[in-house]
């Protein structure tokens, strides 16, 4: 089994929101960006700020996405980094509708996930991709 990791400093986070492909979604976005180390698993980063609610709102938001994250390892190769951002609050929804809405997008998901490995394999400089 995988073991995902987390993209914690905020130099990736900028790294992979400045030069990722997105993927919105109706309460997300989905920014991906090639590792500068390939080989790893997909890591994950979480962003919701306070517009979301309170502590305990970003915190649940937070644990929904890690579980939808883990849930759908296969939609994520091995080199890739995500950084989801939380647009809106999840009130009372639970895991099954979170990767539902991520299932929904898969095919995007899946074509720009394409795109940066293809971009990051040409040994191109990433360059920001609109939605």
């Amino acid at each position: 089994m995988r073991h995902a990791t987390h993209v914690r400093k905020r130099a990736e986070f900028e790294r992979i929101q400045n030069g990722g492909a997105r993927v919105s979604t109706e309460r997300f976005v989905l920014i991906f960006a090639a590792q500068s180390e390939p080989a790893r698993a997909a890591r994950l980063g979480i962003t919701a700020s306070r517009r979301i609610g309170g502590a305990v709102v970003r915190n649940r938001a937070k644990r929904l996405v890690r579980a939808a994250f883990r849930a759908t390892l296969a939609l994520f190769p091995d080199g890739i980094d995500l950084v989801v951002i939380v647009r809106r609050p999840l009130g009372d929804r639970k895991l099954a509708a979170v990767v539902g809405e991520w299932e929904g997008v898969r095919s995007s998901i899946a074509r720009r996930i394409a795109e940066v490995l293809a971009r990051a394999g040409s040994g191109a400089k990433a360059s920001p991709v609109s939605p």
